[in-house]
């Protein structure tokens, strides 16, 4: 690997603009629950879930919280721990394009797709802050 790509890779900046963008989605998607809470009623109630105030706001809670915990890499495990699984049960619940027919099934499938490849991008992120930490231990002689 060229030095330059390295030394890119192991830069702090790029480091917090890749948990930035990981937690994007999560963070609007969050946000948007407590802001237009009938809108957000109204999905919950759509996907079958009652008390849709009970799963709007826990939703937001884990949304918010696992980004928190991505964001500033602070148990970055559980914080992608936290919305993998949220992305996971979305998959079960919402989109079961298994049950559905053939527009619909469409459309959910590729959207249980994604979720996947976040879920994938959750994990590695997980990965590289752990290989980050041991990495700075190293450097720093304090190998455990």
């Amino acid at each position: 690997m060229p030095n330059f790509i390295q030394s890119m890779i192991e830069h702090p900046k790029l480091w917090l603009l890749a948990r930035c963008l990981m937690v994007l989605l999560f963070l609007l998607s969050g946000f948007a629950k407590l802001i237009d809470v009938e809108g957000s009623f109204a999905e919950m109630t759509a996907a079958g879930l009652h008390p849709a105030w009970l799963f709007n706001y826990a939703s937001a809670l884990v949304l918010l919280l696992g980004s928190y915990f991505v964001l500033f890499d602070r148990a970055l495990w559980f914080g992608a721990g936290m919305l993998a699984v949220f992305l996971l049960l979305t998959i079960l619940i919402v989109h079961q394009f298994w049950r559905m027919d053939a527009e619909a099934a469409k459309l959910s499938m590729y959207f249980a797709v994604e979720h996947l490849a976040v879920i994938a991008g959750l994990m590695a992120m997980a990965m590289a802050s752990h290989y980050r930490k041991l990495l700075s231990q190293m450097r720093a002689g304090v190998w455990a």
